[in-house]
């Protein structure tokens, strides 16, 4: 007899490269593990704040060994991140705040579905960390929408729709949650397992998630659906 899905949010932003490495393991496990994958996207900046952390270019040493860091972990999770020239402007000068909103009214319009948003999160992490664009502009939400299979008038849509109140709260109580949980960073992983909420920061926490989850972890590349009893 087969156990119960377990639900698996993830909370990201597309400015944090360690979100796009958790985010594509995870869209590689859902058809693996016995789980519904959830994504919620938050604002980096308002859960640093929230949370009193401090990021990585703020401290010389930190932000030295992110940059080799990164390198390592786009080779063994095979994703494509370049980090852009200049990655504190880019992280944390100019900001994330009107992308999320834009991948939030995205996902607002694809509740029964996590495609576009999918896609489009993932438009915008290959703009800023594997091709050096911008992801502040609504030529670029525009451009990341099309690329992703939106239409012109989806685009259109989203851009208006994530201007609105509405989205603002909701990607501010989604941030809020993370909050709750006691995040501090992103990725933040929370496993709902027996009516508990296990959370889990970073994407080096597979291993530990799948024991929780009842799961295996064989690497960031899965060959095949694991068999259930």
């Amino acid at each position: 007899m087969s156990s119960p899905r377990k639900v698996v949010e993830l909370f990201y932003d597309v400015v944090s490269p360690y979100s796009w490495l958790a985010f594509e393991v995870l869209c590689r496990y859902r058809n693996v593990w016995n789980i519904d994958l959830k994504f919620k996207p938050a604002f980096l900046g308002g859960v640093m704040q929230g949370s009193g952390n401090r990021p990585p270019g703020m401290i010389p040493n930190k932000f030295y060994y992110m940059n080799t860091d990164l390198k390592r972990l786009s080779e063994y999770f095979v994703v494509p991140l370049n980090p852009p020239l200049n990655p504190v402007e880019a992280m944390f000068e100019k900001g994330s705040l009107n992308a999320m909103r834009f991948v939030t009214a995205v996902a607002e319009k694809n509740k029964e579905g996590d495609g576009p948003v999918e896609r489009v999160s993932r438009e915008l992490w290959k703009r800023i960390w594997s091709t050096d664009q911008d992801i502040t502009q609504p030529a670029s939400f525009i451009e990341a929408g099309l690329k992703a299979g939106l239409s012109a008038n989806e685009v259109e849509e989203f851009l208006t729709l994530a201007k609105s109140q509405p989205m603002k709260d909701k990607l501010k109580s989604a941030t809020q949650e993370v909050l709750d949980y006691r995040g501090f960073g992103f990725p933040c992983i929370v496993c709902h397992v027996n009516g508990k909420a296990e959370v889990f920061f970073g994407s080096d926490r597979f291993e530990l998630m799948a024991h929780c989850i009842g799961e295996k972890w064989v690497g960031p590349q899965p060959l095949k659906p694991t068999a259930k009893m």
